[in-house]
């Protein structure tokens, strides 16, 4: 019973992306020895891929298992998106079809404090999902993502990874998507900026952030009553309002110049 797998980490991962995934599985390694009872799931829909991610898996002796899925876009897809979707579904279906009690869903290009679990598990005392921040590397400034998220199974059986695409060009991705779920799903989440996390944006470049307690502004904007009606009013209009309003907001504050800064002090 002290070996069984009680957590899934799991990933999705392509060649175009796969730019880190050596850093990514030592970094793996490492979350494996502090918490035993993981198991590492990667996600690909590319079937010859999954030879070399093995190989790679079985370099750094972790317990881990490549599955494969098939994206399966509607005809007005156009956003790689739809694949991030449809990869994360799959491990949501895959966690469920085992005895695991928990779903903690990383990204490939991120390398995490490694008591992450630890971390994870004492933060859910009283809540269905803990999301943890990190810095988002198409906007430079941190934020809540499905890239460090933590899901216990009672959550997992009643919500369906989706986004929203629209027909002018304008798409709620699954990240922002979760938000509006979750509240639908009644779950209880709590947020904040609870690890270390550098999240790589090439082979050597990457975004680095600390733990760090929330302004009350933060706080607010993270509210799930607030960021559900801020989503539902993206979906109604189909323009991605909360996209605009977190671009809006965080251009102007010293969080963003620091984190700015912090990337170029970097290079």
């Amino acid at each position: 019973m002290q070996n069984q797998t009680d957590v899934i980490v799991g990933t999705l991962i392509c060649r175009r992306t796969a730019y880190v995934l050596d850093k990514f599985l030592a970094n793996q390694q490492e979350i494996q020895r502090a918490y035993p009872r993981c198991m590492l799931v990667i996600a690909a829909d590319e079937p010859d891929f999954v030879a070399e991610i093995k190989e790679q898996v079985t370099h750094y002796g972790i317990k881990a298992e490549v599955i494969t899925f098939e994206t399966i876009k509607p005809d007005y897809a156009r956003s790689h998106i739809c694949n991030i979707t449809c990869g994360r579904e799959a491990l949501r279906q895959y966690v469920l079809a085992t005895g695991a009690e928990y779903f903690l869903s990383v990204d490939a290009d991120m390398i995490i404090d490694p008591c992450i679990i630890d971390i994870m598990k004492n933060k859910s005392s009283g809540f269905d999902v803990v999301c943890s921040a990190y810095i988002m590397a198409s906007l430079g400034f941190y934020g809540f993502g499905n890239g460090c998220m933590f899901f216990n199974r009672k959550t997992l059986k009643k919500m369906v990874f989706t986004y929203f695409e629209f027909n002018n060009k304008q798409i709620i991705d699954e990240s922002e998507a979760m938000d509006w779920i979750l509240f639908k799903c009644h779950s209880r989440i709590t947020k904040g900026v609870f690890m270390a996390i550098d999240h790589y944006i090439s082979r050597e470049k990457y975004y680095s952030i600390k733990p760090q307690s929330m302004s009350w502004f933060r706080r607010l904007i993270n509210n799930p009553a607030i960021r559900f009606l801020i989503i539902q009013m993206s979906i109604i209009t189909r323009h991605n309002i909360a996209r605009m309003l977190q671009t809006t907001t965080h251009r102007g504050t010293n969080s963003f110049k620091e984190q700015a800064a912090q990337h170029r002090e970097k290079y």
